[in-house]
């Protein structure tokens, strides 16, 4: 799903307006705030143009892919239609080739809100974060040796489908839920944060902006499948790139080279080494991004059914790996181009502050104001940077759309339908669980423009939920001891905990009690006129106030998810160690595919590993138990 959790996660609190960066630009003196942000809104026929052809390219190749299905079905028998049809809407057939799929996991994960929100971390806080990489790293080992084989030998549609196989049907429609729930929460930013920077450039409301590109990507998402989605995710990807790089160059040259960025941000204290305090309390240090980061890595990766369905989409593990490397070569790659539009971003405004002086009226708006002056004499490129955030966010959104629908389909119907599903029911429920869902997150989207503090608010909520979910499958794959019992308790105490965590943490920073240090900003050259009443920085009593109440909740944000999973996997064990002393409930047999490949290899001889087949649908259930009461009678 991708890193915008990581990102809004920390809440727009963080990005407080006290901090910022300068402006250079040559604007004649005298001239206000709103008459320079009038004539910065130019988004010309070009620039309409290449934002309108990158839409009719999605339309068109949804419709290329639901075409070639169609006709590939048309003539297969009803039965083996039903199975095939929603194997290739889902999944692709499982015959993708590992190129598009890893472009597509890159492009999956990253969304509009990364791409202006890191941007912004750069440029309020320094360069800390950039030690991410380091996280994704071993995220990318983790998912190679421990996850990925377990899901591809299953084969499975829904990742959701293994805490059935390992534990029970309660556990499928839990970990459903709460993945469920997550992602109506997340889909409402992500359409709305490109809406708002669209809304920056060309003055249009976000309110015609989202329904028409949310509804384009409901259409090319149900009409083509995963197929549509992998290769508009491809297009998508380029479109942004090619965004990201003209701005990154045109902009250093503008500033005068590579060396004057990295200068301009040495004497701004925004080019930092690592941090080493094992603090808990900073928002980032070493041992944070260490221990805590990649931990919500593998949560997004190996628990998201957007992402496991891109890997189960290959038709063998080895391409699977692949794909996975490729996936972690390319967020790296673009999280870099981030990182140095950041500090481009601050090296151009490193004397006037545009969110100081409210140029910028939002943080995330501080890109596009960047991306208007740099190609003000450019027509087309704007509109070129504008395709590129509504690419990440579309891809993003479809991503999540199909996700839902595999999820809606294997998870909400096959195990509670008493006969199987004929085709045109599935192909009901597949298309229109995505356009239910579409259309709640256009709805929810508005209710994000009205409630603005909502939605750090709602990000916080979303990783909440990651925390228990992460757990469940950490407890199914590398914890044989944990039965389905421990499993339920130790997945709702999580959830309980981080709830009342996430709370607690969002409501000290809106109340005063949190606050974090900022990098130092400039307005001293600003060559315009502002109000310059504008509070900047922390105040002494914030300072200590900051120092006298710090708490178990104030802890990073990026150790949440690792609290969180750590308090599930606690409980899950003394629940089934209970449950197991008090005898109500016995050893079950383990399928030594539902564990990771190091756990088969040191399994403990006093807990049983068969090889069996558990059903997954209410028909096979039912014919499962009672050739185990025949086995067990005889």
């Amino acid at each position: 799903m991708s890193s915008d959790w990581l990102l809004k996660g920390r809440s727009d609190e963080d990005y407080s307006t006290d901090e910022t960066t300068s402006y250079e630009e040559s604007e004649p003196p005298g001239q206000t705030i709103d008459s320079i942000s009038r004539s910065l809104q130019r988004f010309d026929w070009p620039d309409y143009v290449v934002f309108v052809l990158m839409l009719l390219i999605c339309i068109v190749i949804g419709i290329f892919f639901g075409y070639k299905d169609h006709q590939k079905h048309k003539h297969r028998r009803k039965q083996a239609r039903r199975e095939s049809e929603a194997l290739d809407y889902l999944v692709g057939g499982r015959k993708m080739k590992i190129f598009p799929v890893s472009v597509s996991l890159v492009a999956s994960w990253i969304s509009g809100i990364s791409l202006l929100g890191t941007s912004t971390e750069i440029y309020v806080y320094g360069t800390q974060y950039c030690y991410i990489v380091f996280a994704v790293i071993m995220m990318g080992f983790v998912m190679h040796h421990v996850f990925l084989p377990v899901f591809h030998e299953l084969q499975i549609t829904s990742a959701y489908e293994y805490l059935q196989r390992r534990f029970d049907h309660r556990m499928r429609l839990f970990g459903s839920i709460l993945f469920t729930v997550a992602c109506l929460l997340w889909m409402p930013i992500v359409i709305y944060v490109p809406a708002l920077a669209f809304n920056q450039v060309t003055g249009m409301s976000i309110h015609i902006v989202t329904p028409i590109v949310c509804m384009i990507c409901v259409f090319y998402t149900s009409i083509g499948g995963l197929k549509a989605v992998v290769w508009t995710d491809v297009i998508q990807s380029g479109v942004t790139l090619m965004a990201l790089l003209a701005v990154l160059i045109k902009g250093t040259y503008d500033v005068g080279g590579p060396a004057e960025v990295v200068q301009r941000n040495i004497a701004g204290g925004r080019l930092e080494a690592p941090i080493f305090d094992p603090d808990p309390t900073l928002r980032h240090s070493i041992w944070i991004i260490l221990l805590g980061a990649p931990v919500w890595f593998c949560y997004g990766v190996s628990c998201s059914q957007d992402m496991i369905q891109r890997f189960l989409a290959l038709p063998t593990l080895e391409d699977a790996r692949k794909a996975l490397k490729g996936f972690v070569i390319g967020w790296i790659i673009v999280n870099v181009i981030f990182f140095l539009i950041g500090m481009l971003v601050y090296a151009t405004y490193y004397r006037c502050d545009p969110l100081t002086t409210q140029l910028a009226r939002a943080k995330d708006q501080l890109l596009p104001l960047f991306v208007m002056e740099t190609f003000a004499a450019y027509p087309g490129m704007t509109g070129v940077f504008v395709a590129g955030i509504f690419s990440a966010a579309l891809s993003s959104l479809s991503s999540a759309l199909n996700a839902l629908s595999a999820i809606t389909l294997e998870d909400f119907f096959k195990p509670y339908c008493k006969k199987p599903l004929t085709e045109k029911q599935i192909h009901y429920i597949m298309r229109g669980s995505v356009l239910v869902y579409g259309a709640l997150s256009v709805l929810l989207s508005i209710l994000v423009e009205h409630l603005g503090t909502v939605m750090q608010l709602t990000m916080t909520l979303s990783s909440a939920s990651g925390a228990p979910l992460f757990g469940l499958f950490v407890m199914g794959i590398l914890m044989p001891w944990v039965n389905g019992t421990g499993a339920l308790y130790g997945g709702v105490t999580g959830l309980l905990v981080m709830l009342y965590m996430c709370y607690k943490a969002q409501y000290s920073i809106a109340s005063g009690s949190r606050s974090f240090d900022t990098k130092p900003v400039s307005v001293e050259d600003c060559p315009y006129d502002y109000g310059r009443n504008a509070t900047m920085g922390l105040t002494e009593d914030d300072s200590e106030l900051e120092q006298l109440e710090k708490s178990i909740y104030h802890m990073s944000y990026m150790y949440f998810t690792l609290f969180g999973t750590s308090v599930t996997c606690l409980t899950g064990t003394v629940v089934s160690l209970l449950t197991k002393l008090c005898g109500s409930d016995r050893d079950q047999p383990i399928d030594p595919k539902l564990l990771a490949p190091c756990i088969r290899r040191i399994q403990p001889r006093d807990i049983p590993l068969t090889f069996q087949s558990v059903p997954t649908d209410s028909k096979q259930a039912e014919a499962s138990e009672a050739a185990l009461k025949r086995t067990e009678d005889g």
